[in-house]
């Protein structure tokens, strides 16, 4: 024989069924919560109420749906694998220089635009094709400008680089309404003594304290393969020979580290004119823009080692560094 019902699931199947004629009311016909309440004969407290709970439920349930081209999951991946504070992938037309830099020089330039707080104090590397195609983006940003943009490594390579060096600095400087601080120096010089008599010059020791005031620094990512390297142009071959035997995979302002991000000391580093690893450490924000197949060893270091805590990429990279 049937058991009779006490008829307590009765009152709790009706205010289930409310609640569930609220929701549709107010998410997928667009009804507002005063109009739901008067065709319900509720108040609409209690309209508030039905419509938390059925979030609370799950009878609505929130979903973001990423546009094409949008790479939210896979940012968030990153972010999650190498400990970086944030991750910007960018869509790149093909898996080639071209392609890459084009796409990671346009996502910078609308990251730093959109993030750069009024009065922020900017350090930018003279030695990166991917800050060039950033600045090259760059729209003047007329709402918030920045205090300075600071020079942190000297001019390196052949004439058309070392020219680069000042043409980021003043682009940037223009761009952004700030006071442009350059350090008029070689990027590498001969020897420790030459590198210390260069910093006692009063304009590249004014440099050289701004880079202990930064609120944020763009870089680029140096990187060494067996097939290609970005310190070719920079260094002499004795130079190279040297980080490689050291196990040396990339660099950050020419601060030097292996496959773990832990720094490469050598003789080197006592020769650069450029801001250390103690002051780049410091600096709250550390853009990294980079990309291509030959980087992702040394992007993946950098993370590690916290020489970078914000990656700007491509989807072709992105992946790499999660294979």
């Amino acid at each position: 024989m049937t058991e009779p019902s006490n008829g307590t699931h009765q009152p709790q199947r009706g205010r289930l069924a409310l609640l569930i004629k609220a929701a549709r009311m107010y998410h997928e016909e667009g009804i507002r919560q005063p109009e739901i309440a008067e065709r319900l004969n509720l108040s609409q407290s209690r309209v508030s109420r039905l419509l938390k709970d059925a979030q609370r439920l799950g009878v609505v349930r929130t979903t973001v749906v990423t546009p094409p081209g949008f790479f939210s999951e896979l940012e968030q991946a990153i972010a999650a694998e190498l400990g970086l504070r944030d991750v910007v992938v960018s869509e790149a037309a093909s898996d080639d220089d071209a392609g890459v830099l084009s796409a990671i020089g346009a996502a910078a330039a609308s990251y730093f635009e959109s993030t750069l707080a009024s009065g922020e104090r900017v350090g930018i590397s003279s030695r990166s094709a991917s800050l060039l195609a950033m600045v090259e983006s760059l729209a003047p940003i007329v709402a918030g400008s920045a205090e300075v943009v600071v020079q942190t490594l000297g001019a390196v390579g052949n004439p058309t680089m070392r020219a680069q060096a000042t043409r980021l600095t003043d682009r940037l400087a223009q761009l952004t309404g700030a006071d442009p601080i350059y350090l008029a120096a070689p990027g590498v010089v001969a020897n420790r003594d030459v590198r210390d008599g260069l910093l006692a010059d009063p304009y590249i020791a004014d440099a050289a304290a701004a880079w202990r005031t930064l609120s944020v620094v763009l870089t680029g990512i140096g990187a060494a393969t067996p097939l290609r390297t970005s310190w070719g142009a920079a260094l002499p071959q004795a130079d190279i020979d040297r980080l490689s035997s050291m196990h040396a995979v990339g660099d950050v302002c020419l601060n030097f580290f292996d496959g773990n991000g832990a720094p490469v000391d050598g003789d080197l580093r006592n020769r650069v004119i450029g801001i250390g690893a103690d002051d780049l450490l410091a600096v709250p924000r550390r853009i990294g823009v980079a990309g291509g197949a030959p980087k992702v060893d040394a992007i993946r270091a950098a993370a590690r080692g916290g020489w970078i805590n914000i990656l700007v990429t491509d989807n072709y990279t992105a992946r790499r560094l999660l294979a």
